[in-house]
């Protein structure tokens, strides 16, 4: 990890700093485009070819059949069964907490007005596959889709060699009642679900976290002229741990490594008011990586991974929320103290024993997150990011006589004079 003192970073240096983003992915759009592009005119025969390109698998089908739900299902480790039904709770009891109420307001005697909400028709759902296969992105996609009420869920994930998907992902799916998968990944599956195919139905809104292909992807359905929604740009990942002297080295390095496994486009950020404790989590690092299966992803990320040394913790939180990281940790004294001073940041955790691992699973919260600075104006995924509010007005004689003069003189003002007549029409009429 490159080391900084953040007294001696100039301000052009510090904004250098928070805009090295591992979510850059101006130079890969034009590679994605052109997926979209075939995507869109050829549909599941240009899904054929990435598949083979990107994955190394050939397939006719894309659709995972009832014969592969109930082989995962077999094949799922009894252990890992339970695992996924206790997160799945834990999952469940923070969401359903979040399920918007019916607003009903009377704005003036006569004039009723409510917010309802309506769940999104149809919703796509993408999980990261590969070397990591994301088993828990499905619980915290399929569980506020559920709960929200979505009609219609499709899931798209990446197939493996053996041209199926991750056991464990089949079944968490099927645990939540989720049996329209696909064996799509990558760009080419966000293509899909945006456009549609002859085998996968355009959807209503995308959801998911991914690779900068695959949040490069969602940026463009997003604007014209596929106008596609998605929930918010998610990956790739990143933590921001801000720890004073009594931090454990040794958990802070395994929380910066459990992170930089996921990917090498991942960045780590260590903000410290003690020398020796980045010294000794440097060491702990250092003494950790040789063991870990995934060496070469978390070196690639190291390079690219920052540690500062801040004089005092409101130095360190100033940069936190200039920063905005996708998770944060406040592995310092007093965690709860420090908590109304963060502004800017997607999910965080209080307290060493609060580690980012626990989130990524099963604490409850989401773990899909605003990545690369938006959470300086966007959260997470919740509940209502699966639904939408649909306003009602409801107006009695009374409260249109109320109202009547207000809206004509504003609708005078603005040079709309049909709007004004639409009113004076009605004044005119006396039931």
């Amino acid at each position: 990890m490159k080391q900084y003192t953040l007294a001696n970073l100039r301000s052009v240096e510090l904004d250098e700093l928070i805009r090295h983003r591992s979510s850059n992915f101006g130079n890969i759009v034009p590679l994605v485009h052109e997926i979209l592009q075939e995507v869109g005119s050829r549909g599941d025969e240009a899904l054929r070819m990435f598949t083979q390109k990107f994955d190394g698998v050939e397939l006719s089908d894309f659709r995972v059949t009832k014969a592969e739900f109930d082989d995962a299902e077999l094949r799922v480790m009894e252990e890992t069964k339970r695992a996924i039904s206790v997160a799945r709770m834990n999952i469940e009891a923070f969401h359903a907490a979040q399920l918007p109420k019916l607003v009903e307001v009377q704005t003036a005697p006569g004039v009723l007005c409510r917010r309802e909400w309506r769940p999104i028709h149809r919703v796509g759902l993408y999980v990261p596959g590969g070397s990591a296969p994301l088993v828990s992105t499905v619980l915290m996609l399929g569980v506020p889709a559920r709960l929200a009420g979505c009609p219609e869920i499709i899931l798209c994930t990446p197939p493996t060699e053996s041209c199926t998907v991750t056991a464990e992902i089949l079944y968490a799916a099927r645990t939540l009642g989720i049996t329209t998968v696909f064996k799509v990944g990558g760009a080419q599956a966000i293509a899909a679900m945006a456009l549609g195919t002859e085998s996968i139905p355009k959807v209503n809104k995308i959801f998911g976290p991914g690779n900068r292909y695959v949040v490069a992807a969602k940026s463009l359905v997003a604007q014209p002229p596929y106008r596609v929604a998605i929930d918010l740009l998610a990956g790739p990942t990143e933590l921001l741990i801000i720890a004073d002297e009594s931090a454990n080295a040794r958990w802070i390095a395994s929380d910066l490594l459990s992170q930089a496994e996921h990917g090498e486009d991942t960045q780590i950020v260590l903000v410290t008011t003690s020398e020796s404790l980045a010294k000794r989590v440097q060491e702990e690092i250092c003494a950790r990586l040789p063991s870990l299966p995934r060496q070469r992803v978390i070196r690639q990320t190291l390079e690219k991974s920052i540690s500062l040394l801040a004089r005092n913790l409101d130095e360190a939180l100033t940069f936190s929320n200039q920063y905005a990281p996708e998770h944060l940790s406040l592995a310092v004294k007093d965690a709860e103290s420090l908590a109304s001073q963060v502004e800017n940041a997607g999910s965080v955790f209080l307290g060493s024993l609060s580690s980012v691992v626990l989130g990524d699973y099963a604490a409850g919260p989401n773990h899909t997150l605003p990545t690369g600075g938006t959470a300086h104006t966007s959260g997470g995924i919740t509940v209502e990011s699966f639904m939408k509010p649909v306003f009602f007005q409801k107006v009695s004689r009374n409260g249109f006589q109320s109202l009547a003069n207000t809206v004509t003189t504003l609708a005078r003002a603005e040079h709309l004079q049909a709007h004004a007549q639409a009113v004076l029409e009605r004044e005119e009429k006396r039931d």
